[in-house]
């Protein structure tokens, strides 16, 4: 299987060796001016030594297994960022199940708050409906008793007035035998009294 570092060290290659022929090709250009020649050495001029120079670079990089080691620091990287999704996957799983819990136990207190709201209306509503009844019971007791007080008292009056009307004829009756007999007048009544009571016995 082929490295994929190393075909790209080998790509990078290919593009500096046709960089340094186009540079070679320009710089052996003839010039609209005047035509300077570059210097050379060893039968390279400056832009070859250039791309010799990288690719010997280029070289020792892959001698050195530098891509080699790039990947490995690149897979250590990758293995840190997958690391770190997955902790970060297993923070959101426990997030959402915390939120579905505390969803839960929100649905859980709301339901069980209606409940005892409406347990308390309910308890409400029996109170309310037993203080009606108590005061209906209590107003119908009190004018019961205000009723038979007010016949005690309307029967004591009539007993006071019959017992002073009474008293008053009995004096007045009193008074008007008094003045309407004398001491003969009763010594007569007396004896008829007396008279009719003996013929009683006789009969």
């Amino acid at each position: 299987m082929v490295n994929p570092d190393s075909a790209m060290v080998a790509d990078n290659l290919h593009h500096a060796a046709e960089l340094s022929g186009n540079a070679t090709a320009l710089a052996h250009a003839p010039s609209p001016e005047e035509h300077v020649a570059d210097p050379t050495a060893l039968g390279l001029n400056g832009s070859a030594w250039v791309a010799l120079a990288m690719i010997v670079v280029i070289a020792i990089m892959i001698a050195k297994k530098v891509p080699a080691l790039i990947g490995s620091a690149l897979d250590r990287k990758i293995a840190s960022i997958r690391v770190q999704l997955d902790e970060a996957a297993r923070l959101r799983a426990e997030a959402e199940a915390l939120k579905a819990e505390y969803e839960r136990k929100a649905a859980a207190a709301a339901t069980e708050a209606e409940a005892v709201l409406a347990h308390a209306r309910e308890e409400a509503e029996g109170i309310v409906a037993k203080a009606k009844a108590d005061a209906s019971a209590l107003i119908e007791r009190r004018g019961k008793m205000a009723e038979d007080k007010i016949a005690a008292a309307e029967r004591a009056a009539v007993a006071e007035v019959r017992a002073k009307a009474a008293a008053a004829a009995a004096a007045a009756a009193a008074s008007l035998i008094q003045k309407s007999h004398d001491a003969a007048a009763d010594k007569a009544l007396v004896d008829r009294a007396i008279a009719g009571i003996g013929s009683t016995r006789l009969n």
